[in-house]
């Protein structure tokens, strides 16, 4: 198991890093260039424009799709009939195949024929643009992403509310606590550990997003929507610049890998109390 993690794992990471200091086009052999692919990647404006939608999209995706999926496990835990079925319909999108979740939302999004715009025609609104205008586009994108990933989720939070002692809730039941009092002051502390460590994954796993982008909307409109890895297909694939490809994965790991260590320096006490 070393040895095929090592080959598949590790080997790919470390060429990444080699040839972020070359050029080459993967046939001829490759040319050594020093720190060039890293200084034509910080001379490159699309670089600051990605960066700032990835960090809007992350920013999003945090403030909707991470209270929603501990909303849901709580609501499901309290259920006492039909809590299976309840359980599957949420994870069932989970196992829908992400290229034919993100195909079906790009038809809900439709702005003539949309699910989205026929539901509300009704009521007498819209059509909207949804992916077609700058300022609807990535809310867009976040909303198909949080129904996407809130279902393994929610499962990871509802084995972890089985942990929870029987004993707190009871005694919070005697002394005449509500369910969000109950919520509140059991509940989230003794979810504490996990809520952080689900926090960071979520950090990290959003600063990656790249098949909603480049399915729904290929980076558009004007830019508004293109991500780091969908930045780093375009050098590699669209542009045959794979040196520039390869340094911008190097620059995303080393980002991630200090995000991940400040906030586990900040955490570290918290998450002991």
């Amino acid at each position: 198991m070393v040895a095929i993690f090592g080959c598949f794992g590790w080997w790919p990471i470390v060429r990444s890093l080699v040839l972020s200091f070359q050029t080459t086009n993967l046939v001829d052999p490759p040319e050594w260039v020093g720190l060039r692919n890293f200084a034509t990647l910080l001379a490159d404006p699309l670089l600051w424009t990605t960066v700032g939608n990835t960090v809007w999209f992350v920013l999003l995706a945090l403030v909707f799709g991470f209270p929603l999926p501990i909303l849901l496990a709580v609501v499901m835990s309290e259920l006492r009939r039909l809590g299976g079925l309840f359980r599957v319909l949420v994870y069932l999108p989970v196992a829908v195949p992400p290229v034919v979740a993100v195909l079906m939302w790009k038809w809900f999004y439709d702005p003539d024929y949309g699910l989205f715009n026929q539901a509300l025609g009704l009521i007498g609104l819209g059509p909207y643009p949804w992916l077609q205008d700058t300022a609807t586009a990535m809310p867009s994108l976040v909303l198909e992403a949080t129904w996407a990933a809130a279902g393994s989720t929610v499962l990871i939070y509802l084995a972890a509310l089985t942990s929870v002692p029987a004993e707190l809730y009871e005694a919070a039941e005697i002394d005449g606590a509500s369910i969000l009092r109950r919520v509140w002051h059991v509940t989230l502390p003794q979810l504490r550990g996990v809520l952080l460590i689900m926090l960071l994954l979520q950090i990290i796993g959003t600063f990656r997003v790249f098949t909603e982008p480049f399915v729904l909307t290929d980076g558009g409109p004007e830019d508004s929507t293109v991500t780091i890895l969908l930045l780093i297909y375009r050098y590699a694939f669209i542009n045959g610049d794979y040196g520039a490809a390869a340094a911008l994965g190097v620059l995303l790991a080393l980002a991630l890998g200090v995000i991940s260590a400040v906030y586990l320096r900040l955490t570290r006490n918290w998450s002991r109390t």
